[in-house]
């Protein structure tokens, strides 16, 4: 769903990722400047795997071009990276600039990130060289702080798919029938914080009280990856661990947390686009090769211990509106790469089933189709593979969209139904009502599938479908009709 109109407050192209975690200290034994410091930094890490991160300021002459190097001791080798060319070369880690980063003025800093495994120990690199030349004349490393692993105490099951059915470990079938709570998509690119409202455990505890047992949480790929222009506040290891309490405590009411990747890097300014911007700041038709493979192996890296939680891989996928040909909508959907209307490399499904199960994770996927995953038709025909058999079809439907009544469920949705299981991620109408979802609702119910209504977010209804008017669970006119069915399905 696209959002209501709110202003855009990014900080400048060059400003400075978030470094959180552990870092290497940049003062001289004598207070004296160095040449150069590097502050190196774990912002997520798994049992085998971790997110880093290094900042880099130049405080000799300007530079035109830079390189960075340091040595893992530790057996880590970096599996992928942004904002630099990684290459590796025996323990010898090389971070090279990109065309659009290479100029370093003095005083100047630029920041890279990478992900990367290990095992044994991930000890942090003691000597950095900018081009050449030793940074952090005299550090001081330290071993960085053990990450917790996600919170476990939680009531939600862990899932699998079954069939056309989720069940959880004893073969028990689960619907996931609950809301999405929007914020976490657009408020740290905005610069205004992570949450939009309270995501505190009362908070929590009052979509509980509606009987919702799934939460669907909208995710920016440059907050999580800490990229230039987020508030370090806001983005990075900030942003990871507000991600993670939000889950740990929709696990602990029993319900199921949906990640999912919302807005994404990547300039479109072709049909039906939402901005002009290159950065996360709005829908983009589809996910970009730059960073949404990262993004989505340090996600699954994060949470593939914890089997409760569904990753939903790309928002609202709508190639379709940049080529006039079906198949090479779908093509592009599926396999990415140069795809027609679309100036930036893409990311197909293909890619981030790959980048998820590459990580380790087993954890239930779904995929969106066509159309703002309003699209299914040829759903079934170009799905991605995907070994673990774990994967579910999403779907998306307002009461404005195409394929939004019997007709169309019965021809485009029952067929894909019969194979996988079927979950809307998203169901909503603008008319300040409920008639319509009701109508979806009954269609999902008798086939024992799976819906989320947009949104539980405290926004005036007719700028977009909201639930609520407090963060209490008070609903609307639109969102008493979810509250109402869901507490009937489950007194």
């Amino acid at each position: 769903m696209r959002h209501p109109p709110r202003s855009v407050l990014l900080t400048a192209a060059g400003a400075v990722a978030l470094l959180g975690g552990v870092g290497v200290p940049v003062v001289t034994a004598e207070g004296a400047t160095p040449a150069c410091t590097v502050e190196y930094a774990v912002t997520s890490q798994w049992d085998s795997g971790f997110q880093g991160s290094v900042k880099i300021t130049n405080n000799q002459a300007a530079l035109n071009s830079w390189q960075l190097t340091f040595d893992f001791a530790g057996g880590q080798q970096v599996t992928q990276g942004w904002n630099a060319k990684w290459s590796r070369s025996g323990t010898t880690v090389t971070a090279a600039n990109e065309s659009w980063n290479g100029a370093l003025a003095t005083g100047a800093s630029v920041s890279a990130g990478f992900l990367a495994s290990w095992s044994g120990s991930n000890t942090v690199p003691t000597t950095f060289k900018l081009n050449g030349t030793t940074c952090n004349a005299d550090p001081d490393p330290t071993t960085p702080p053990p990450t917790d692993p996600p919170p476990s105490g939680g009531t939600a099951p862990a899932l699998h798919v079954s069939g056309t059915r989720l069940v959880d470990s004893a073969g028990r079938t689960r619907r996931l029938l609950g809301v999405n709570r929007s914020g976490g998509e657009f408020m740290c690119v905005q610069g205004y914080g992570i949450w939009d409202g309270p995501v505190d455990d009362a908070a929590v505890k009052a979509i509980a009280d509606w009987k919702a047992d799934a939460v669907r949480i909208p995710l920016n790929e440059e907050c999580w990856l800490g990229l230039s222009g987020i508030k370090p506040e806001y983005g990075g290891t900030n942003y990871i661990n507000a991600v993670k309490d939000l889950v740990a405590r929709v696990e602990a009411h029993g319900m199921t947390p949906i990640l999912e990747m919302h807005w994404s890097y990547g300039q479109y300014t072709g049909n039906s686009a939402g901005c002009s911007d290159v950065h996360a700041t709005c829908q983009k038709p589809m996910p970009d090769q730059q960073y949404a493979p990262s993004f989505w192996a340090s996600v699954a890296g994060t949470f593939k211990d914890d089997q409760a939680a569904v990753f939903d891989l790309f928002n609202e996928p709508y190639p379709d509106r940049a080529t006039s040909s079906p198949a090479d909508a779908w093509t592009c959907w599926r396999d990415g790469g140069t795809c027609p209307g679309i100036s930036y490399e893409v990311a197909g499904m293909q890619d981030l089933v790959d980048s998820i199960r590459g990580a380790g994770a087993k954890n239930v996927i779904m995929v969106g189709g066509l159309a703002y995953a309003n699209d299914l038709s040829q759903w079934t025909a170009y799905k991605p593979t995907d070994a673990t058999g774990n994967l579910a079809a999403a779907y998306h439907v307002y009461n404005f969209n195409t394929c939004a009544g019997e007709s169309c469920w019965n021809s485009t949705l029952a067929p894909v139904a019969a194979q996988v299981p079927l979950v809307a991620g998203e169901i909503g109408e603008n008319t300040c009502s409920h008639g319509f979802v009701d109508q979806v609702m009954k269609w999902f119910d008798d086939r024992d599938l799976s819906y989320l209504g947009w949104t539980w977010n405290t926004w005036d209804c007719s700028s977009g479908p909201s639930l609520i008017s407090a963060y209490d669970g008070t609903p609307t006119a639109y969102g008493i009709g979810l509250r109402d069915h869901l507490r009937a399905l489950n007194p």
